[in-house]
């Protein structure tokens, strides 16, 4: 223990672990703040989602976007993965879209007289794939390996995915036309469902207002790169460190297993619920600079991590209630540890 205490010119002792955990998060909070610069150039409002998605950036997880369309999805997407240094690549999904046209195919060399796999569009560091909900489910499934074991495998031959591979993913509201419903075991893949609202009087002025001059699609050329890939693996690993007390790891774990209990559920949260949660509150208290998770992080992010992970009974779709309202009530009567 003394090796680790040292006493600067005034006498006051210093832990150099404390001051390593404020280092390790003011490196997250710089590199946050400088996403959002670049993010904010070219979009308006949206301020919650542009955190969540950088929440689950640091949380490793993969996310999914909801909301009608012409409401910024795609554009925010783009935008995120402008400020990495890696590969990125677009799959817009179509109902006749086959796996192979995710996951690549088998070319025949006729120089060598051998097959060769073509990789697919997936093999990227960053995918984004536009209305996902509009792909049958044998295309869906394609997804199953590469999202949940970033790895993929075709003809017997396992491919495994470079770092980072992150999925971020688009659909519109399953009343729509064209759509299909996720399958249960692709959704709880995703670490959120972030559902995008029509943007405030204000903000559509102020987007009028940025574009009224534009005729064509504007560039994102004005973009700078914020992330490596060795950067982004060093502010994960600070996140790792971010300390959360056995008292929250339990209200987690209650606020999870009483969606398996509650009458109005079909379906509830499943443990892979409940280790995101923990991933991205850790994410959530690193970006508002602290190095330990309060209950309110977790409140906060609980709709996000569980509203694609349950399913209302029939009784309660009846009755209007929307799996939020299922979220808040469980929250609200989830006893907060002191």
């Amino acid at each position: 223990m003394e090796e680790n205490i040292n006493q600067n010119p005034d006498g006051n002792i210093i832990n150099p672990l404390l001051n390593q955990s404020a280092e390790n998060v003011k490196k997250i909070t710089d590199a946050i703040h400088a996403t959002r610069l670049e993010i904010k150039k070219y979009l308006i409002g949206q301020d919650d989602m542009i955190d969540l998605l950088l929440v689950g950036m640091l949380a490793n997880g993969h996310i999914l976007l909801e909301g009608v369309p012409g409401i910024a999805k795609t554009l925010t997407a783009k935008l995120l993965a402008q400020t990495f240094s890696v590969k990125f690549s677009r799959i817009q999904f179509t109902p006749d879209l086959m796996p192979s046209d995710v996951i690549g195919t088998s070319v025949y060399n006729q120089k060598d007289g051998e097959f060769v796999f073509r990789k697919g569009p997936v093999f990227a560091n960053i995918v984004l794939i536009d209305e996902i909900n509009r792909a049958p489910a044998k295309t869906q499934a394609a997804l199953f390996e590469v999202m949940e074991e970033r790895q993929a495998t075709y003809d017997g031959q396992t491919y495994i995915m470079q770092y980072p591979f992150l999925v971020l993913a688009t659909q519109n509201p399953i009343e729509q036309e064209g759509t299909y419903r996720l399958p249960e075991a692709q959704l709880d893949r995703f670490i959120f469902r972030i559902k995008l609202n029509y943007p405030t009087l204000t903000e559509e002025q102020q987007i009028l207002l940025r574009y009224k001059d534009e005729i064509k699609t504007p560039s994102l050329e004005e973009i700078q790169p914020v992330f490596t890939p060795e950067l982004l693996n060093e502010l994960q690993e600070c996140v790792k460190r971010v300390k959360i007390e056995e008292q929250l790891v339990k209200y987690i774990a209650e606020i999870v297993y009483s969606t398996r209990e509650h009458g109005k559920l079909y379906l509830g949260a499943s443990p892979r619920a409940s280790l995101a949660m923990i991933k991205s509150a850790k994410a959530l208290a690193a970006i508002k600079g602290r190095d330990f998770i309060l209950p309110d992080d977790i409140q906060y992010l609980a709709p996000f991590v569980l509203n694609h992970r349950i399913i209302l009974t029939p009784e309660a779709e009846m009755e209007g209630l929307k799996p939020e309202d299922v979220i808040f009530e469980i929250i609200q009567k989830t006893q907060v540890p002191r």
